[in-house]
């Protein structure tokens, strides 16, 4: 067999096989990051009156990159951030069917087969896969737990030659929830594109804000991925987009049009609400930070006082990273957990290898009730295994 993931064992790990076992008997899932599984729905009131223009004058008219006032909404939307030296062109704007497709087509913008872009070795498992599809390698800079998880700057250099040809970036950062808060001087030795995530940009913790990393770094050229799954908590509706630096804009614009063009994957219908989405939108994700700024609050509170963790505030996103001393094997931890009756990931999944300590993830969009039961349940849990 050849192609995609040939050879790969795709058969259920054993913690999956664990989590069905449980299923029957119930347990808290801590792991949940779909918001339309937590209660927190867009109100549907605004998505009627979104549509509604679409479908009064329905016509398509595609646009290879992205409907000019959808692009001009999200241009709007990075003015109202307040970026300093940052110019908002539209034209500068990609819509994309998703981030994951975003990804892809930076892939194919920027690479050839068998190039290479630097990825950070704690992150989402997505990358991976996305980038397997593509024929590039990932090569995995380091991210430094005892300096809040920020990028250590020496691995950065150490994994660049010849063939690297761009720089991931995640801020907010999944799962740590690092936020790059300042000018990275190593970005503009390397002077290599950066493509940054920053889905989770409108959940600040313990930073205050989350910068915009092409403002930080106004002469390079940066990529900055969003979109509308987790920011207005409608991964249903399927929106993302890709906003260039000039340096970008200038170096990328025409063959990235080309590629986003070969696909057209945004659709009519969202592309056409997104306006009315910021514009009436922005209350409801107020009201989603304050509820995930309140779990974060509790679920800190309670897990910093089990002395088998060590729990550290992350500066964004919505996820929590606490590390499981003297844990000697981090899946059986998660097995004996379930058996408790509550769900976590492991830090293995996020790449994060255990030495004389494991990770567990719990995810803090959880609904407040079931988050309180969780993290008690973990604490007792933990206790008992001492």
């Amino acid at each position: 067999m050849s192609g995609f993931l040939a050879g790969t064992d795709l058969s259920a790990n054993r913690i999956e096989l664990a989590r069905r076992q449980a299923a029957q008997r119930g347990y808290i899932d801590l792991t949940s990051s779909n918001p339309t599984h937590q209660g927190l729905l867009f109100p549907a009131d605004i998505l009627r009156d979104a549509a509604e223009h679409y479908w009064v004058s329905r016509r398509y008219d595609p646009d290879p990159r992205g409907l000019f006032a959808t692009r001009e909404a999200i241009a709007r939307y990075y003015a109202g951030r307040r970026a300093p030296g940052l110019t908002h062109d539209p034209d500068r704007v990609f819509v994309t069917a998703s981030t994951s497709e975003a990804y892809s087509l930076l892939f194919a913008l920027l690479c050839e087969p068998g190039d290479n872009v630097l990825a950070p070795d704690v992150s989402y498992p997505l990358f991976e896969y996305l980038a397997a599809m593509y024929r590039v390698e990932l090569r995995p800079y380091h991210l430094d737990e005892t300096q809040s998880w920020q990028i250590d700057a020496d691995s950065l250099r150490d994994q660049v030659n010849e063939r690297t040809r761009a720089v991931l970036v995640i801020s907010p950062h999944n799962p740590t929830g690092m936020v790059i808060q300042e000018r990275q001087p190593v970005f503009d030795v390397l002077d290599l594109p950066i493509i940054c995530d920053e889905v989770f940009a409108e959940f600040p913790y313990r930073a205050p804000t989350v910068p915009f990393l092409g403002a930080l770094h106004p002469h390079l050229a940066v990529f900055t991925l969003n979109g509308i799954s987790k920011m207005f908590a409608l991964p249903d509706l399927k929106l993302g987009w890709i906003v260039l630096s000039e340096r970008a804009g200038a170096l990328y614009a025409e063959r990235l049009e080309m590629l986003n063009d070969t696909f057209l994957g945004a659709n009519t219908l969202t592309q056409t609400m997104l306006p009315v989405l910021f514009e009436r939108g922005m209350p409801f994700v107020d009201e989603m930070r304050q509820r995930i700024r309140a779990n974060l609050d509790l679920a800190v509170g309670a897990l910093s006082a089990c002395a088998r963790l060590e729990v550290n505030r992350p500066d964004g996103g919505y996820y929590l990273f606490p590390k499981v001393l003297d844990c000697q094997d981090e899946e059986q931890l998660v097995i004996d957990l379930l058996d408790a009756g509550v769900l976590v990931h492991p830090g293995y999944f996020y790449g994060v290898a255990a030495q004389d300590a494991g990770h567990l993830m719990i995810s803090c969009l959880t609904r407040p009730d079931a988050l309180a039961g969780g993290v008690t349940a973990l604490c007792r849990a933990l206790a008992v295994m001492l």
